[in-house]
Formats: structure tokens, C-alpha cells, sequence
């Protein structure tokens, strides 16, 4: 799903397994951007680990799609207590899947709940999260009479920008879509003349993010 608002998902796909009182839980991570990738997913999970007691899954795409399946778990300890993890840690375009090799020995409803939450939040933790900040690109064609009078300005609110020079000058720069027309507005001021903009597409930039989210 595409958005053009900044948001939280995984570094990269994480693969981690664990060991609570005998049951083995392997945690997938994946990065997705539709529902039909997500389900993809879980399906090859569950082709990979068909000798497996459970294979609970849930994702986020964007911050309105979401869903949790409890794959014969009780009702409510498994799929919904991995997606309230990616809730509270504010993660989207992420498909988690949890598979469970029962061991002998029953964790209760509360332990299973702690058990899978936890599964998710520490893959979460060891693989990282990156904030996907949304920015326009935007080109400007200058004499350099102009570009002088601008470049400043140019490189005090662009995020990121390619000078190339020839008989003109070529500004291609980043920024956030809000600041478009505040940019465009700017320059006009500044050449005293309406600029033309030649606005393309929507890209993402990704950068490190910390996350504290402590298992409970």
C-alpha cells in the first residue's frame, strides 16, 4: 500500500527461533506492501513447516490493513497478541508468521499470549527498524545566474540533491511533498519570476530507527 505519510517497518526479513519449556518457536519477518504478498507468505510458511503444531500469523499493510490468524492456537493467544506487537511498535508493511513445535508441556493461555507477543517483539528488536520517509523528486532547469541567487535556499530545504552542469544547470532535489509548493513559493520570491517545477515521482528515504519496546 502506498502512503505519503512517514512510517516504521523491519530493516529486512529476519528468520529467529527460540525455546519456551520445551516448544520451539520460529518467527518470520517479511517486508510486504499488499495483502496478496502477505498471504503469499504464509502460505509458503506453511509449505516449509507442514510437520509443524501451529503456524499463527499476522501483518499490517499500512496502518489500516490488519489481520491475525491463531492457526488452532486458543482463541486470541497467538494471532492477535503478534499483531498488537506490531501496534504498539507502531510497525506497517510487515507479515509475521510464528510456528510452534509443541513439547510436551502446555504454557496456558497467559504464557502462550507472553510467548508469541514476545516472539515477535524480540525478531523485531535483533533485525531493527528503519523510518520510511516519503520524498518528491523535483527538477529545475536554471541559468546560472539563477541558480546562484537560489542554491542556498535550494539546499536548506532539499533532503537530498544532483547538480548537473552544462550550458544550464540541472537541479534535480528531494523533499518532503508538503514542501513543495512552499519550495515553488520560495523561489519565486527569490527570482522574482514563477518558476516551473518539474515534479516526479514519490520515493521513499530509510533511515536507522531505535525502538525501546521491552517483552513482557
Amino acid at each position: 500500500m502506498i502512503s505519503i505519510a512517514k512510517y516504521l517497518t523491519i530493516a529486512q526479513n529476519a528468520h529467529q527461533e527460540m525455546t519456551i519449556k520445551k516448544s520451539r518457536f520460529i518467527t518470520r519477518l517479511y517486508r510486504i506492501h499488499t495483502v496478496a504478498e502477505a498471504q503469499e507468505k504464509i502460505q509458503q510458511v506453511k509449505k516449509i513447516e507442514y510437520k509443524a503444531t501451529h503456524n499463527c500469523s499476522c501483518y499490517r499493510v499500512g496502518n489500516q490493513l490488519q489481520q491475525a490468524h491463531d492457526d488452532g492456537e486458543p482463541q486470541g493467544t497467538a494471532g492477535l497478541p503478534m499483531l498488537a506487537a506490531l501496534q504498539q511498535m507502531q510497525v506497517q508493511d510487515v507479515v509475521a508468521i510464528v510456528t510452534r513445535y509443541f513439547g510436551g508441556i502446555k504454557l496456558g493461555a497467559s504464557g502462550l499470549i507472553r510467548a508469541y507477543r514476545n516472539s515477535v517483539v524480540q525478531t523485531i528488536q535483533q533485525v531493527g527498524l528503519i523510518q520510511r520517509i516519503p520524498l518528491r523528486q523535483i527538477t529545475l532547469i536554471l541559468n546560472y545566474h539563477q541558480y546562484e541567487l537560489i542554491k542556498l535556499e535550494i539546499n536548506r530545504q532539499a533532503t537530498k540533491i544532483q547538480t548537473t552542469y552544462t550550458d544550464q544547470v540541472q537541479v534535480k532535489l528531494w523533499l518532503p511533498p508538503t514542501q513543495v509548493e512552499n519550495l515553488q513559493q520560495t523561489l519565486q520570491n527569490k527570482l522574482s519570476q514563477k518558476i516551473e517545477l518539474q515534479i516526479g515521482d514519490l520515493t521513499y528515504q530509510e533511515v536507522p530507527y531505535s525502538t525501546t519496546e521491552k517483552p513482557v
